[in-house]
């Protein structure tokens, strides 16, 4: 079992920056795909940005240029460093973990975390 707790929201001003982390338990982190997702009020979870075991890494056109996924597999962490927020980026952002073990699939979700941007 995988428990992922993720920190660092809060409430910023437009503009400004704010650097999410999600903190994995187990072994499994650094071969799992790692992903941020985001759901705001009366609309779908959607995909922020991903970064795989190796490195590679994708982003939602609508934060592209602002946000930035990195993992520290040493420290069974990922972030997401979100630059130039804007209100339309308010959301419970999740962090997301999954991979294979032999044939099986395997995912996981933390709790959430609130970003409100103000205008």
């Amino acid at each position: 079992q995988v428990q992922l707790v993720e920190s660092g929201g809060g409430l910023v001003q437009a503009g400004g920056s704010l650097r999410l982390s999600c903190a994995a338990s187990g072994s499994r982190f650094s071969i799992s795909t790692m992903g941020w997702y985001r759901q705001a009020p009366g609309k779908q979870r959607e995909l922020v940005a991903g970064i795989t075991s190796g490195g590679s890494t994708n982003y939602a056109d609508s934060v592209k240029g602002r946000f930035t996924i990195s993992r520290d597999n040493s420290k069974n962490t990922v972030y997401l460093q979100m630059n130039s927020l804007k209100p339309e980026d308010t959301a419970v952002y999740y962090c997301m973990s999954n991979g294979l073990i032999g044939t099986r699939r395997y995912e996981y979700w933390g709790q959430g975390t609130q970003v409100t941007v103000s205008s």
